[in-house]
């Protein structure tokens, strides 16, 4: 009786230690880009190629520009974290209304960020587009889903300061939502107004989502994951509540939201809003989901933002 509870302590010891192992390569593999990388389909591979990667993990390709501005740009390189590559692009409208600084979500780029850029500019704002540590032309392979890229919201928003620009508003959309809302709260940035789009409430929220959208239980897999993200990446993730940093955030604010959004629930969404203070708009999108909102409802997004920076 003895050998076998002895056995069977062993074999428990075991799975636990192979488990982890697997959730610290896929951790690292989440949170780290590969130059040249690309994503498998993983419908097309065999059992044995699924095994092989549930060990080895899943390439997570580093995000290229794949599209340049169509009107006359700088690029500009602000040292931060890591040295950050932004395109400057000024509207045609003089004078200039303010300048809007635009940052991306998880595994984007600033190209992506084009199409919005457009609409700011055609409405007299001049844009600063920025890849974040890890995409595009920026520095590292790391992404901490907005922890670390905080700062370099701040040092993106300093950097417009000392060139002499006073109007200057913040839009982001996911991850750079969720870095716009820490900025704010750790280094008491006060920007003239703010767009915020799809924001998850915690970092294991978040989490937790895309196990579900896997169709995988989330306990105990997600508490396990941000632990071994945390020890890699220098930041502990379960500290990680943009719905915590909402308080700090005592601007104008427009927060928009996809009613069919498999990522970011209603509840973190009406958390985060309702612990804003000040003037505030919840702008939602029936048929949208964790989406591009302008290219899905091109009039209503353009209108709402555009009517949003008009008061502000």
């Amino acid at each position: 009786m003895k050998r076998i509870a002895k056995r069977t302590g062993w074999l428990i010891l075991i799975l636990f230690v192979v488990l982890n192992i697997i959730v610290a390569v896929q951790a690292y593999k989440f949170t780290h880009f590969k130059i040249g990388g690309t994503r498998k389909e993983r419908i097309h591979l065999t059992f044995a190629k699924k095994l092989q990667l549930l060990f080895t993990g899943v390439d997570n390709p580093r995000p290229v520009n794949t599209v340049l501005p169509a009107h006359p740009y700088e690029t500009v390189i602000i040292n931060s974290n890591v040295k950050i590559e932004c395109w400057s692009i000024r509207t045609l409208n003089q004078p200039s209304k303010g300048s809007i600084i635009l940052f991306h979500g998880y595994t984007s780029n600033k190209s992506a960020m084009l199409d919005r850029a457009e609409v700011f500019l055609q409405n007299g704002y001049d844009c600063l587009l920025v890849d974040f540590m890890g995409s595009g032309g920026s520095g590292g392979d790391q992404t901490t889903i907005g922890y670390k890229e905080a700062v370099e919201v701040k040092d993106c928003y300093e950097y417009l300061q000392k060139t002499g620009v006073h109007n200057i508003y913040f839009y982001g959309s996911s991850m750079g939502a969720v870095a716009i809302m820490k900025a704010i709260k750790d280094y008491n940035i006060q920007p003239r107004a703010i767009i915020i789009e799809c924001p998850f409430g915690t970092m294991y929220e978040t989490i937790e989502a895309r196990f579900r959208m896997l169709h995988i239980p989330p306990v105990p897999m997600a508490g396990m994951l941000l632990f071994w993200g945390s020890v890699e990446n220098g930041f502990w993730g379960f500290g990680h509540r943009p719905v915590d940093d909402a308080k700090a955030i005592h601007c104008p604010v427009l927060m928009q939201y996809g009613e069919k959004d498999d990522r970011v629930t209603p509840k973190e969404t009406d958390e985060i809003y309702n612990y804003i203070s000040g003037s505030k708009q919840l702008v939602t999108y029936p048929f949208a989901g964790h989406d591009n909102y302008l290219e899905l409802c091109k009039e209503d997004w353009s209108r709402n933002v555009i009517g949003f920076l008009y008061n502000h």
